[in-house]
């Protein structure tokens, strides 16, 4: 049986490689002679030795009159994806970015400048340049060239599931989120048809009382898991999915854009057939904090930021992750962070968050009990908050606030 029927086995991972994880809506139409969607500059031609990065995008504008549209809210980039593709291996990796990402963005005005911004920046120029402004931000960041990009918008992640009628997603814990992507799932295995998939790698907040999707990392560890199941639910029944590809192709015709010519996605397509599919996540829930309003210098034009969650990351993990797949250096643009060594810090509260920063090589001094505060709060010195980054990141709670403030050392109360 493994030989029987091996010009479909390649057709479905055909459809696999390029229709789902690079969005191939204008491949498909390549078969057809019709033109590819809109996507400015074309991309770097594809080598059959050399490694090639696709930046998948995925834009929440509510309204939206097409992938590349600011809409009647949202423009920005939801999901930000790298496709590393390296063509003699016949491996693909699928590359993470956090979209709630801290990364300067010099010359822009940006009060909260995080990666998923330099989506919504460039389309708000003349001639847009949302694409091209994101691969250039990601490009920096991970110190890896990116040759080309796919964005799509909501609907064409909707019409993508439902060509495949629903796909198999494990959850393990309970699931509710009235207030943003209107979630509410019980534990367990679930079908899910195209909205419902959207609902899940859109919750933003868990409100069923469960550590479970509450943070950026989760969130992308969910849109991984999903991409990873409208494959398996290809292969499950190809000659379904290509009875679906006539209404795919036509659903998608306003959902998708591309800077790829139809050469360059056949090219991909052929060479990528029998693929590897890996993924790789860049930071963990250590990363995600809640940082304050603060200067910032050199961030943004407004050299500071405004208070939000944000996801801040070391870029010498980042390097380490990404050398592999060619990265030749990250950068998030913030300063150098210092060693633990050189961050003395007054601990309130907590034994345990004493003996935790111990371990990560701090110097602590205990002040005392407290009871001011239910929330784990780092102050760090006025003009110093690389110092309570670093500190915010070996805490490792995901939401703890840090802020700066009138101290000599950083100060940390921990209920």
């Amino acid at each position: 049986m493994k030989n029987r029927f091996p010009v479909r086995t390649k057709f479905v991972w055909l459809l696999v490689i390029v229709l789902v994880l690079v969005g191939g809506f204008a491949f498909a139409r390549s078969w057809m002679g019709q033109s590819s969607a809109p996507g400015g500059e074309k991309a770097r031609n594809f080598s059959q030795n050399i490694p090639y990065n696709i930046l998948l995008i995925g834009n929440n504008a509510r309204q939206a009159q097409g992938p590349l549209s600011l809409g009647t809210s949202g423009g920005q980039a939801d999901i930000l994806m790298v496709v590393h593709i390296d063509p003699k291996t016949k491996d693909v990796t699928l590359i993470s970015i956090p979209r709630d990402l801290l990364i300067a963005l010099p010359g822009w005005r940006v009060v909260e400048p995080k990666v998923k911004e330099s989506f919504f920046l460039g389309l708000t120029q003349s001639p847009q340049r949302g694409p091209q402004v994101a691969m250039q931000v990601v490009s920096k960041f991970t110190g890896m060239p990116i040759h080309a990009y796919i964005a799509t918008d909501f609907q064409g992640f909707v019409d993508a599931v439902n060509a495949v009628g629903c796909v198999n997603i494990y959850i393990p814990a309970r699931l509710y989120d009235p207030l943003h992507s209107k979630a509410d799932f019980q534990p367990g295995w679930h079908c899910l048809s195209g909205t419902w998939a959207l609902a899940y790698i859109r919750i933003r907040q868990n409100a069923a009382g469960n550590s479970f999707r509450t943070n950026d990392f989760q969130r992308m560890g969910a849109e991984q898991q999903v991409l990873v199941a409208l494959k398996d639910k290809l292969l499950e029944n190809p000659v379904q999915a290509a009875l679906h590809l006539p209404s795919l192709i036509s659903a998608w015709s306003k959902d998708v854009a591309t800077n790829l010519t139809h050469g360059q996605l056949l090219s991909l397509g052929m060479t990528l057939a029998h693929a590897h599919l890996s993924k790789a996540t860049l930071g963990s829930d250590a990363d995600s904090m809640a940082l304050a309003s603060m200067p910032l210098p050199g961030v943004n034009q407004e050299n500071a930021i405004l208070g939000a969650y944000y996801d801040v990351l070391d870029v010498a993990n980042v390097t380490a992750v990404l050398k592999p797949y060619g990265s030749t250096g990250a950068w998030t643009g913030l300063p150098p962070f210092p060693q633990p060594k050189d961050v003395p810090i007054t601990l309130y509260g907590s034994q345990y968050t004493m003996a935790l920063l111990e371990k990560a090589g701090f110097p602590v001094t205990y002040g005392g009990s407290f009871a001011g505060t239910s929330r784990l709060t780092v102050v760090f010195p006025n003009g110093s908050p690389t110092s309570g980054f670093v500190v915010g990141r070996a805490l490792g709670a995901g939401n703890e606030m840090v802020q700066p403030g009138s101290v000599s050392r950083v100060t940390v109360y921990a209920p």
